[in-house]
C-alpha cells in the first residue's frame, strides 16, 4: 500500500469525525440516523464523532511510532527530497521525543487518544456517570494541552523545513477532538439536551 493511500485511510475518518462534531454535523441526523441510531441525539452525535476522531488519531500515532522505529533500524518509509518527508522528522532522535521525559511523540499520541477513547466509551455507556463532568473537562484539558504540543511540533517542522503528513493528520485529530469536547461540555451544561 502506498504511503499516500495509507495517509488517506487515517485522514478521511478524522475529517468525517470533524464534520460530525462541527455545528454542520446536525445535517447528518436525517440521512444517517436510521442506520446509526447513536446519531439521533446531539450527545450521541458528538460522542460518535469524537470516537471516530480518536480511533483515527490512535491509528496514525501508532503509524508514526512504527515509522520512527523502522527508521531507527536503518529503513525508510516516506523519505523524499521534497518538503513532504516524514522520515526526516520522525528519524530525528532529538525532535522525535518530548524534551521532558524523552518519550516518542507517537507513543504519547497513542496514550492521549486511548484516554480520549476511554472517556467516550464511559460516556456512551452511562452519560450520567458521576464523573461525567470531570471526564469531559479532562478531554478538554488533554486536547487543549495537545494544542501546545502541536505548536511545538509545527515549530520543529518549520525549523527543519519539512512537513510530516502523518504528524499533521494527528495534529488535525487533536484539534478536531478539542472542538468535539468543547461542544460536548457546552451540551453537558444544558441538562435537558444532554439527557435526550
Amino acid at each position: 500500500m502506498s504511503s499516500n493511500l495509507l495517509l488517506a485511510v487515517y485522514l478521511l475518518p478524522t475529517l468525517v469525525g470533524l464534520f460530525i462534531v462541527s455545528p454542520f454535523g446536525g445535517n447528518l441526523k436525517s440521512s444517517l440516523a436510521e442506520r446509526f441510531p447513536s446519531l439521533e441525539t446531539a450527545r450521541g452525535q458528538l460522542l460518535s464523532g469524537i470516537q471516530l476522531i480518536s480511533l483515527a488519531g490512535f491509528a496514525v500515532s501508532t503509524q508514526t511510532l512504527w515509522i520512527s522505529s523502522k527508521i531507527s533500524e536503518g529503513g525508510s518509509f516516506c523519505s523524499s527530497t521534497s518538503t513532504f518527508s516524514c522520515d526526516d522528522l520522525l528519524g530525528n532522535n532529538k525532535l522525535n521525543v518530548d524534551p521532558v521525559l524523552g518519550l516518542s511523540w507517537g507513543l504519547i499520541g497513542m496514550a492521549v487518544f486511548a484516554l480520549l477513547l476511554f472517556i467516550v466509551f464511559v460516556l456512551k455507556q452511562d452519560h450520567n456517570h458521576p464523573l461525567a463532568e470531570r471526564m469531559i473537562s479532562m478531554g478538554v484539558l488533554t486536547t487543549g494541552i495537545g494544542i501546545l504540543v502541536v505548536g511545538l511540533l509545527v515549530s520543529y517542522e518549520i525549523q527543519e523545513e519539512k512537513i510530516c503528513l502523518y504528524c499533521t493528520t494527528a495534529h488535525i485529530a487533536n484539534v478536531a477532538a478539542l472542538v468535539g469536547f468543547f461542544r460536548l461540555r457546552k451540551l453537558h451544561e444544558d441538562s435537558s439536551e444532554w439527557n435526550k
